[in-house]
């Protein structure tokens, strides 16, 4: 059974900096693909980063290209959304999400989310 579990979320001040982790376990394939979504009350979940399964390309959000960066450390399956100059409107729960075993993938396995509040 694939687990995934967030981390890192905080307030924070406008201009700030957060690293969020995730920490997937349990997952049958060496390497899959991992995205970033974020959720605000009374809204759906919005895309924020994607990173392939061969960990060499990464998507963004426009809103956040340029500031946030996905990435994983291969030695314990740990995932990483490095958020540079926050600003008030990314205040969100953060998700982590891993691809599944379909073909194509999709994102089959999500955590239960980490805080972020930006205050300016």
């Amino acid at each position: 059974q694939v687990h995934v579990v967030e981390s890192g979320g905080r307030s924070v001040q406008t201009g700030g900096s957060l690293r969020l982790s995730c920490v997937v376990s349990g997952h049958t394939r060496t390497n899959y693909g991992v995205g970033w979504f974020r959720q605000v009350p009374g809204s759906g979940r919005t895309f924020v980063a994607h990173l392939i399964s061969t960990g060499d390309t990464a998507y963004y959000a426009d809103s956040v290209k340029g500031r946030f960066t996905i990435s994983k450390d291969n030695a314990d399956n740990t995932f990483y959304l490095q958020m540079n100059n926050l600003k008030p409107e990314d205040t969100a729960r953060y998700y982590c999400t891993a691809e599944g075993d379909t073909h194509p993938p999709k994102f089959d396995y999500w955590g239960q989310g980490t805080q972020v509040t930006v205050s300016s």
